[in-house]
């Protein structure tokens, strides 16, 4: 699944979704709360966490066009985007949900790594930070023990959710009881007590859909603003709130057209 829809990331999906009446389950009622993004009265007891496939007549990144036949609606986020048919295979649409769900989720991590530190620096609450060359920084550890010990466990958790991905289930660590079957988690979405404390994920479909399609979405934003960091940093020099500001200040000269026909590149210093 490609880069798509960036642009409509904070907004709900569709209207058949957002109006979901109350569902009743055993034991319990369900009611999903439209644009609050949250299930009410959640119980472990006889709730799915599959999603509900999308409509026929879901939105399409080029409407009026016709999704290919692997895409039919079953993933979070599908819009029908595969021109060049990478998906056609089912091992490999497989591989590249998963593959695009990390990186979202890495992007999304980093991109809050990136403007949390800068605000914090601009009400003064810390000093010279800069992400660009924040590797070029003394820490309480060596670059070499910090890039061996991020190996390690970089590698553990890697190797637990590959093996995840080839066998489903076989690495829970979720608490056992007597008499009680833990329900087998999706792939890439491990949810339980760990992942999912306030269980938004163990609803029933719909919402599950819901909360799916809206993390994947903001995964693409955030890939997208990742790039967009980068590129601003070797063009300007500066960070995102930074150039956010300056834009702010003076939009009619502090754009993306202002630096994408500038010549001078200012590149961060490592000094």
């Amino acid at each position: 699944m490609a880069v798509v829809a960036a642009s409509t990331s904070f907004s709900t999906f569709p209207s058949r979704t957002r109006d979901l009446p109350q569902r009743i389950l055993p034991g319990k009622i369900l009611t999903w709360q439209p644009g609050k993004g949250r299930l009410l009265n959640a119980t472990k007891k006889g709730v799915s966490s599959v999603c509900e496939p999308l409509p026929p007549d879901r939105p399409l990144w080029f409407p009026g066009s016709s999704p290919p036949e692997w895409l039919d609606g079953s993933l979070p986020g599908d819009y029908g985007f595969d021109p060049l048919g990478l998906g056609s295979d089912p091992e490999l649409l497989k591989w590249f949900a998963q593959a695009e769900l990390m990186h979202a989720r890495w992007a999304m991590l980093a991109v809050a790594g990136i403007l949390i530190p800068e605000f914090l620096e601009s009400v003064g609450y810390i000093e010279k930070f800069n992400w660009y060359d924040a590797g070029a920084q003394e820490y309480f550890a060596d670059p070499t023990t910090l890039f061996v010990v991020q190996m390690v466990l970089m590698g553990w958790a890697e190797g637990r959710r590959w093996a995840d991905i080839i066998k489903p289930g076989c690495v829970d660590i979720e608490f056992k009881f007597p008499h009680k079957k833990n329900p087998v988690p999706d792939l890439g979405y491990p949810g339980g007590f760990w992942f999912d404390p306030v269980q938004w994920g163990r609803g029933s479909p719909e919402p599950v859909m819901v909360l799916r399609t809206k993390e994947i979405k903001n995964g693409r934003l955030a890939m997208l603003a990742f790039v967009g960091f980068c590129f601003q940093a070797i063009y300007t020099g500066e960070g995102p709130i930074e150039n956010l500001m300056a834009h702010i200040a003076d939009p009619g000269h502090c754009n993306i057209f202002s630096f994408a026909f500038s010549s001078e590149v200012k590149s961060p210093s490592f000094d």
